[in-house]
């Protein structure tokens, strides 16, 4: 039960990066980079695991990641809390051809399916009108930076395998993304204007508790949970990030988004139900 309990803490605070995000008056280069400074040093400081195993395949994921983090903040910035962590969440889509190439897996039946689904999903995306709103200044470019956060987080997953497979450390990879999303955002990030106590607030909080609590939590769970019950248990993230920024920023999510992230979530559910029972 412990184990569980982490890994919805770690849901649950990862579901609130999109809220705060949008909370802030910083532009989203100077979120990005400003959240990931703080949250890479956070990981080093608090997880011993993200100092040890670095090689030249840490630093590959690392870069993959970065994409992923400063592609994901410009795009919560640009649309809709739903449309930029479901687009995120296509991550998988793009596994279909990297596990083969670049790791060898042999693809299941059921992973095509699970691409075919994701790949569906998405398009609803692409079917919204896309109209622009106060929190949502520019939807359609920001469903571009969403599938690029999932591209970058499919090329992320299989970095971290294979880093894996070599005896590598994936929170190695993780704390070397931050601080790589922080220097390649920040050239965008200047000028700084004077910042207000709540954007100090907001990149302190995204920093230390939306990612550095977040994947301390993780880290526990997964060492206590099996796959399939710790990737049930963190599809709770994708869940609740629309929900935050709809109650406190008003943003109601098109049916568009709905149908497409209800289709790739309920693919990625069923996936790892057959990969359990494989």
């Amino acid at each position: 039960m412990s184990g569980r309990i982490y890994l919805l803490a770690a849901a649950l605070l990862f579901s609130t990066g999109g809220v705060v995000i949008k909370a802030t008056t910083m532009t989203s280069w100077q979120v990005a980079s400003l959240r990931s400074l703080v949250a890479g040093l956070i990981l080093l400081a608090i997880l011993p695991e993200s100092r040890r195993g670095w090689t030249w395949r840490t630093g590959l994921a690392g870069v993959a990641y970065a994409v992923t983090l400063v592609s994901f903040v410009v795009a919560t910035k640009l649309t809709t809390g739903a449309n930029a962590i479901y687009l995120q969440a296509t991550g998988p889509l793009y596994l279909l051809v990297l596990g083969p190439v670049l790791l060898k897996e042999r693809l299941r039946r059921a992973d095509w399916w699970l691409g075919a689904a994701v790949a569906v999903g998405m398009v609803f995306f692409y079917l919204d009108p896309a109209v622009a709103s106060g929190t949502a200044p520019d939807p359609a470019q920001g469903n571009w930076y969403g599938a690029l956060s999932g591209l970058g987080w499919g090329i992320t997953v299989a970095c971290l395998r294979g880093a894996a497979r070599a005896g590598g450390s994936s929170l190695g990879a993780v704390a070397v993304g931050n601080l790589m999303a922080f220097a390649a955002a920040l050239p965008m990030a200047w000028p700084v204007k004077v910042l207000e106590a709540v954007d100090w607030l907001a990149v302190l909080y995204l920093g230390c508790i939306q990612i550095g609590l977040a994947y301390w939590c993780l880290t526990r769970g997964l060492a206590q949970v099996p796959a399939f019950t710790a990737s049930a248990l963190l599809l709770l993230e994708p869940a609740l990030n629309p929900v935050w920024t709809g109650f406190f920023h008003g943003e109601v999510p098109s049916p568009y988004a709905l149908v497409g992230g209800a289709i790739i979530l309920a693919a990625t559910f069923w996936n790892s139900a057959t990969l359990r029972n494989s």
